[in-house]
């Protein structure tokens, strides 16, 4: 993949249904804060939304700040942070559960 004159290298991600996806060193680094204990709350929403589209989940706005994020018909709502794009814990512990369900693990 050639991004802006810039090699980007993306490694192949195997989901456990056979399905193969492409994540960046970002956004595996951004699977393992999101699984690392304790919960961190550093976390950016963009990061969280990068890995996201990364694995091919689909991103819905709602009203306000809610977010509905859809992969392989299943549905996570949360609301997206504001005034600053850093997670509270119980939204990355959310988000946490919800790739463990579809079976994304670092």
């Amino acid at each position: 993949m050639i991004c802006n004159r810039f090699l980007v290298f993306s490694l192949p991600f195997l989901f456990p249904s056979g399905t193969l996806s492409y994540v960046n060193k970002k956004q595996r680094k951004t699977l393992a804060d999101i699984y690392e204990k304790p919960t961190r709350c550093d976390v950016s929403w963009r990061a969280v939304e990068s890995l996201f589209k990364a694995i091919g989940a689909d991103i819905f706005e709602g009203r306000g700040s809610r977010v509905s994020v859809v992969f392989d018909q299943r549905v996570l709502d949360i609301h997206k942070p504001h005034p600053s794009g850093e997670m509270k814990k119980y939204a990355v512990e959310k988000i946490r559960d919800f790739l463990a369900v579809i079976g994304v693990k670092p």
